[in-house]
């Protein structure tokens, strides 16, 4: 049974959107994309065990962790705290679907962790808010060939 690889990849996940014609070229819509895909394929590269079998079937867990914006804290008496009107869950357009978010990382681990995306059967996204004002963001990644 190989072991699960996993990893983490510090910065702001970009999500992989629509793309759009340039002459006779199709370009991704986010600039951000190219940097984000190329910070995840090296971290996989990096964390990738010793022994992993690339062509068989993959469960992958990706949570995604934003830093809250400034706008949903509030400080009474030097204290800062969550404003209740802030939401739990980060919804916001500027954050990114989950869908592009995680299709930018399939697309960087092939080659790395598998083959194909295609080889991917399970897929586990989430996005989360975290705690504290000065947290970095990160994602972080678990592939599992599937049982």
């Amino acid at each position: 049974m190989m072991p699960t690889y996993s990893f983490a990849v510090f910065g702001t996940a970009a999500p992989q959107g629509s793309k759009r014609l340039l002459g006779k070229v199709m370009v991704e819509s986010s600039k951000r994309v190219h940097p984000w895909r190329s910070d995840v394929r090296m971290a996989a590269i990096e964390n990738k065990p010793v022994i992993w079998d690339m062509k068989v079937p993959m469960d992958v867990l990706i949570r995604f962790w934003f830093p809250r914006p400034a706008s949903h804290y509030g400080s009474k008496g030097g204290i800062s705290y969550i404003k209740a009107s802030a939401p739990d869950e980060p919804v916001s357009a500027r954050i990114g679907d989950i869908d592009k978010l995680s299709r930018a990382i399939l697309d960087a681990l092939t080659g790395v962790a598998y083959l194909d995306d295609r080889q991917v059967i399970d897929l586990n996204s989430s996005k989360g808010y975290l705690i504290g004002r000065d947290c970095a963001p990160y994602t972080h990644i678990a592939i599992t060939p599937h049982a």
